[in-house]
C-alpha cells in the first residue's frame, strides 16, 4: 500500500478503532446504572444484549441504504450532520424518572430507558464499521477494508476486559458516563475527518486509476464491480443463519454458566471475549481459519456440551467453564470462519454486514426476549446447538460424496434425537418448573430414609429454600435458615412480650416465616411474582404459620425507599440473584433505608452465603459509614444434620445492641472494616475487590 495511502488510512483506522472501543465500553456503563432498578437480575445484561444487537441492525441498515442510495459525497454530509446532532444527547445518563415504572414491564421497560439515554450515540457509533470500511473499499480498493472489521472487534475485546479491571474500580459510573460522553465528542470528531478525506477521495477518484473498487479488489486483484453478481437469497439466508447461531450460542451458553454451573460475577465476560476473538481471527485473515481441523472439532464440542448439561459427570466448576468456553471456541469459528469464506466483493460489503446484524439480533432477540417467555427450561441452547450442526452439514453439502451425505443426514437426525431427549431431562424429574425476566424456578422432591420427603426450590443451581413434608417436621427451618443458624439466634433475642413486626427482603420458599407467632406481622418483599407462586402452592411456611404475612411484590428497596417507617423490630436482607446478592442492595444508600425502617434498638441482618464473593467487607463499610456495628455468625453444618446447610450471616445494629448481641448468641464475633476498603455507593462498586 503506498505511503500516501497508509495516512489516509490512519484516519479511518483510528474511527473504527475509537467507535468500537466506545461501543463496548458505554454496553457495561449503561447496564451498572440501570440494574438497581430491575432489581439486579442477570436478565437485565442479556436485554441489554439484545437492545444492542438490534441498534447494530439499524445501524447497519443505515449504512447499507446509505451506500445504495445516495451518491459518495451526499453519504459523508448526511452522515455529518447526524453525528453533529447527537451531541445534542449527551451524556450518557439514565433518566431515573424511568425507576417508578420499572417493575411493571421489565423487559420492555429496559429497551425504553436505553433507547432513551444511548440510542442516538450508540446507532451512530454502530454504522462507523461497515460505513468506514465502505469508504475505504470505494476510495482504496486495495486496502482490504474487510481487516477493519478485525480491527472493530479487537477494540470491542479490549473495551470490554478493559472496564471490570480499570474503569470500574477506578471511577464511579456518573464518572464514567461523563468521560464515555468526552470520548464520544473525540469520535465525532475523528468521524468527520474521515468523512472528510472520503470526500476528497471521492472528487479525486475519477483521476486516480486503479485506487477505486472498479479496478481492483481485495488484495490488489483485478475486480470490476460492475460486473460483480449481487449475492443469491440462499447466500444471504446463510449468511443470516450462521450469525443468528453464533450470537444465540453465545447468549445462551452464558446463561447456562452463570446459572448452573457457576454463578461467578463477570463470567459473562469470557463468552463473549471468546465471541470477539472469532470474529477477529476470521476477519483478519482467514487462514486462521483451518477448515478441517474446526470441522473436525465440532463434534468433540457438541459432545463436550452434551456431557455437562447432561449432568457434568461430577467435574469440577473450573473444569466445565473450561470446556464449554473450548466448545463456544469451536462454535464461533465454525460460524465465522464459514461467513468470511463466504464474504461477496466488496461492491456488496454492506448487504453482507446487514445480513450479519440481522442474524445476530435475530439470536439475541430469541433468547433475550422470546425464550423467557414461551419456555420454561433454558430449550434455546439446545436449539442452537442443534443449529450449529445443521449449518455444518450444508456448508460442507456440495463437497461431499453422495455416501458422506447420507451419513451426515443419519447423523444430524440422531443428535436431534439426543437433544430431544435432553430437553426431556430438564423437566422430568421437577413437580414445576418456570421461568420469566428473573430466571428459572424449579421444584423437586427428594426422599430421606428417616424424615420423609423433603422439597426443595431452586434458581438456577442455587438452593433457595427447603421443607420436609412430613407434619411434624414441616414447620422446622431449614438449610440457612434453621435455629442454629445466624438468623435462627437472631430471632431469639427479640423480645418474647407483645406482637413483633419483620420484614424480609426475599421470599424464597418462604422458610422464615416459621418464625413468627400469633401477633407479629411479617411484610415480605419479593421482586418475582412466580416465586411467590411456588411458595404459596409449594409450600406451606406461609400457610401455617400463625403471623400474620404481607407479601409486597417489587424491588426490595425500591418498596421500602417508597414506604414510611415500618418500625421494625428485625429487618432480613436475603435477596439473591442465583447465587449472588445484587450490588445495589449492599449500597450505602440501601443501608440507610433499610435502617429508616428500624426501631432505635432494631436488628437488622444480611445473608452473604455465597460460593464466589467476600462481602463481609461491603456490608461492614457501609454499615460503619451510617454508625452501626456489624457482627458476623458463621456456621459450620455438622455432615449428619439433616435441618441446617453451612451459612453466614451479618447482624447490624447500634453499638449498644451489639453488646447485647454478644451475651445472647455464642459464636459471633466483631467484623472490623479493611482500613483500605471504599464504601460501596450508588455510584461505585467493585466486584474485583471482594472475590474469594
Amino acid at each position: 500500500v503506498p505511503i500516501v495511502w497508509r495516512n489516509r488510512l490512519l484516519s479511518f483506522a483510528l474511527t473504527v478503532f475509537l467507535s468500537a472501543f466506545l461501543l463496548f465500553q458505554v454496553q457495561p456503563i449503561i447496564a451498572k446504572m440501570i440494574l438497581p432498578w430491575f432489581g439486579g437480575s442477570s436478565s437485565v445484561w442479556s436485554t441489554c444484549l439484545v437492545f444492542f444487537q438490534v441498534e447494530l441492525l439499524l445501524g447497519y441498515l443505515y449504512v447499507h441504504l446509505l451506500h445504495q442510495h445516495l451518491a459518495p459525497r451526499r453519504q459523508n454530509v448526511v452522515h455529518g450532520v447526524l453525528l453533529l446532532l447527537s451531541l445534542a444527547t449527551l451524556p450518557v445518563v439514565a433518566d431515573a424518572s424511568w425507576k417508578d415504572a420499572a417493575f411493571a414491564d421489565p423487559t420492555w421497560n429496559v429497551l425504553f430507558v436505553l433507547a432513551s439515554a444511548v440510542g442516538l450515540p450508540y446507532l451512530l457509533l454502530s454504522t462507523t464499521g461497515p460505513l468506514m470500511q465502505a469508504w475505504v473499499g470505494r476510495a482504496f480498493g486495495r486496502a482490504m477494508p474487510y481487516r477493519l472489521y478485525a480491527l472493530s472487534n479487537l477494540a470491542s475485546m479490549l473495551a470490554l476486559l478493559s472496564y471490570p479491571v480499570l474503569v470500574e474500580p477506578l471511577l464511579p459510573v456518573l464518572e464514567q458516563a461523563r468521560l464515555w460522553s468526552l470520548a464520544y465528542v473525540a469520535f465525532v470528531v475523528a468521524c468527520l475527518s474521515s468523512a472528510w478525506r472520503s470526500w476528497c477521495a471521492a472528487a479525486a477518484a475519477p483521476a486516480d486509476g486503479g485506487a477505486n473498487p472498479a479496478a481492483a479488489g481485495e488484495g490488489g486483484e483485478p475486480q470490476s464491480t460492475a460486473v460483480a453478481p449481487p449475492p443469491t437469497l440462499r447466500e444471504c439466508l446463510l449468511w443470516v443463519g450462521l450469525a443468528m447461531t453464533a450470537s444465540l450460542l453465545l447468549l445462551a451458553l452464558t446463561q447456562f454458566l452463570t446459572q448452573d454451573v457457576a454463578a461467578v460475577p463477570f463470567l459473562w465476560v469470557l463468552p463473549l471475549s471468546i465471541y470477539l476473538l472469532s470474529f477477529i481471527l476470521c476477519f483478519d485473515a482467514p487462514r486462521y481459519y483451518y477448515r478441517p481441523g474446526f470441522l473436525l472439532a465440532l463434534p468433540c464440542g457438541l459432545f463436550a456440551v452434551d456431557r455437562v448439561i447432561a449432568g457434568g459427570g461430577g467435574a469440577s466448576p473450573t473444569l466445565l467453564i473450561v470446556a464449554l468456553s473450548l466448545s463456544l471456541f469451536v462454535f464461533c469459528m465454525v460460524c465465522h470462519g464459514e461467513l468470511v469464506r463466504r464474504r461477496p466483493p466488496v461492491r456488496h460489503l454492506t448487504l453482507f454486514y446487514l445480513m450479519l446484524s440481522i442474524g445476530g439480533a435475530l439470536g439475541g432477540m430469541f433468547v433475550g426476549l422470546l425464550a423467557p417467555v414461551i419456555f420454561n427450561a433454558y430449550y434455546e441452547l439446545l436449539i442452537g446447538l442443534f443449529l450449529c450442526a445443521a449449518l455444518a452439514v450444508i456448508v460442507v453439502w456440495r463437497d461431499c460424496p453422495p455416501l458422506w451425505r447420507i451419513l451426515l443426514v443419519g447423523a444430524l437426525l440422531a443428535y436431534g434425537a439426543r437433544l430431544g431427549q435432553i430437553s426431556f431431562n430438564y423437566v422430568d424429574d421437577y413437580r414445576r418448573v418456570v421461568r420469566n425476566f428473573y430466571g428459572q424456578l424449579r421444584v423437586i422432591d427428594t426422599t430421606d430414609g428417616e424424615l420423609g420427603v423433603k422439597r426443595k426450590l431452586l434458581h438456577g443451581n442455587i438452593y433457595h429454600g427447603e421443607q420436609y413434608l412430613a407434619a411434624e417436621y414441616r414447620q422446622r427451618p431449614t438449610a440457612y435458615f434453621c435455629a442454629k443458624s445466624g438468623i435462627g439466634q437472631a430471632f431469639l433475642t427479640l423480645p418474647e412480650e407483645g406482637p413483633r413486626k419483620i420484614g424480609i427482603v426475599g421470599l424464597g420458599a418462604g422458610t422464615l416465616a416459621s418464625y413468627g407467632r400469633a401477633g407479629d406481622e411479617i411484610r415480605m418483599y419479593e421482586i418475582n411474582e412466580q416465586m411467590l407462586e411456588l411458595a404459596r402452592s409449594e409450600f406451606s411456611f406461609l400457610a401455617d404459620t400463625p403471623a400474620r404475612v404481607v407479601p409486597i411484590l417489587g424491588d426490595g428497596r425500591l418498596m421500602l425507599e417508597s414506604e414510611p417507617a415500618q418500625q421494625f423490630d428485625l429487618l432480613v436482607m436475603d435477596a439473591f440473584s442465583g447465587d449472588s446478592v445484587p450490588t445495589h442492595l449492599l449500597t450505602v444508600e440501601a443501608m440507610r433505608a433499610y435502617l429508616r425502617h428500624l426501631r432505635d434498638d432494631g436488628l437488622l441482618a444480611v445473608n452473604i452465603t455465597n460460593n464466589y464473593l467476600d462481602l463481609r467487607p461491603v456490608v461492614a463499610a457501609a454499615a460503619e459509614r451510617l454508625g452501626r456495628r456489624t457482627v458476623i455468625h458463621q456456621l459450620r453444618a455438622d455432615p449428619g444434620d439433616r435441618f441446617c446447610l453451612d451459612a453466614e450471616w451479618l447482624l447490624i445494629a447500634t453499638p449498644e445492641r451489639a453488646e447485647l448481641l454478644y451475651e445472647s448468641i455464642d459464636d459471633l464475633r466483631l467484623l472490623v472494616v479493611r482500613p483500605d476498603f471504599r464504601p460501596w455507593t450508588d455510584d461505585f462498586s467493585n466486584l474485583f475487590n471482594i472475590l474469594k
